[in-house]
């Protein structure tokens, strides 16, 4: 009997940080299509959107920064809150150009969010690998 190890095969993605980013993005998709099925399909009120929103953001980055801090070797944190600061950019070019949303106090909420739960996300992420 031969006793060869199979090598494991690599990731498609090989970068941490954009298999983070595509993973955030899929997540804010799959959250944009589940608010807006609960704001027709429900009682909830468009006053709420915004917070509701920055939720689905912050669960967006989290599970990017998990993502990434999985793929990477170590430092899960710098990995983590690199990708939210990234997301967060991605977001608020977005907003700015489809709805010509000018930088606010909303933009850097959003930012800090994003990069505080990329950031514990990632941490979460590189601890669970080993």
């Amino acid at each position: 009997m031969s006793s060869v190890k199979q090598a494991a095969k690599p990731p498609l993605i090989a970068s941490p940080l954009l298999a983070g980013v595509l993973f955030s993005i899929i997540w804010l998709a799959v959250g944009a299509l589940l608010l807006s099925l609960l704001l027709h399909f429900t009682g909830m009120k468009e006053s709420s959107l915004s917070t509701n929103a920055l939720l689905v953001h912050g669960f967006a980055s989290l599970a990017g920064g998990f993502t990434s801090g999985r793929r990477s070797e170590s430092k899960g944190w710098y990995n983590g809150a690199l990708l939210g600061l990234i997301y967060g950019a991605i977001v608020i070019i977005i907003s700015f150009l489809a709805s010509n949303a000018s930088l606010s106090l909303h933009s850097a909420l959003l930012l800090g969010a994003s990069l505080l739960t990329g950031a514990f996300g990632g941490m979460i992420g590189v601890n669970l690998k080993k």
